[in-house]
């Protein structure tokens, strides 16, 4: 079995695993019905509207 023969600095390891910590941003999209803001491929929480079709049915206050 393979044995490495000098130690991994610090560094180097950290730059390995620096991509893996990286969060990444949620995508947001305005709903084509109301304007709101919303998370991409979900239905809009404020009109309950997905792809053109009123999904959820949300009373008006």
């Amino acid at each position: 079995m393979a044995v490495p023969k000098r130690r991994t600095s610090s560094a180097r390891r950290d730059k390995r695993r620096a991509s893996v910590s990286k969060v990444k941003a949620v995508a947001i999209q305005k709903c084509p019905n109301c304007g709101e803001y919303k998370r991409a491929h979900r239905v809009c929480d404020v009109c309950g509207y997905y792809n053109g079709k009123q999904v959820i049915v949300k009373e008006e206050a």
